[in-house]
């Protein structure tokens, strides 16, 4: 019989379970990989199409960085849905009314980040860099977890 101090209670072990299944399961490291690749694909859309808008446009940067999220996310969307999430492809509307919302959630933190590295004089550039690094984690959990959920 074991001792009291060595049995766990049952919702950690079914947490640990849960949590320790996830993390040994190969798909899920390979999607976050894939997840990575298209970020990065994106990272690299949304600041060109921000420079582009703020040399050559010459809008102001909140705008810029609006109009460089829009393409960014319709990348992002399709290449997820095509290939990250393939095997998870629901009804596109939906699909893409998820992500929608939470690429806005992403736009919104984006936009505070953003602001915040502006005024204690960040370069535009730089601070949309570091912008976009600091709201992967809420693109990658809202999708994996709701946006292209099975």
């Amino acid at each position: 019989m074991k001792a009291v101090s060595d049995q766990k209670p049952r919702a950690n072990a079914r947490r640990d379970s849960r949590a320790g299944k996830a993390l040994r399961a190969w798909h899920n490291w390979v999607q976050l990989f894939k997840f990575s690749a298209v970020g990065g694909s994106g990272f690299v859309v949304n600041l060109a199409v921000y420079w582009f808008a703020l040399d050559y446009l010459g809008l102001e940067y909140h705008l810029a960085a609006t109009v460089s999220f829009l393409i960014a996310a319709a990348n992002n969307y399709l290449w997820n849905r095509l290939w990250t999430f393939r095997d998870q492809r629901g009804h596109v509307g939906y699909q893409g009314l998820r992500f929608l919302v939470v690429s806005g959630l992403a736009y919104g933190a984006n936009q505070i980040f953003l602001s915040a590295l502006v005024s204690v004089g960040t370069g535009k550039i730089i601070a949309q860099a570091i912008a976009i690094v600091l709201v992967t984690p809420i693109n990658f959990i809202g999708n994996k977890l709701w946006s292209f959920r099975t």
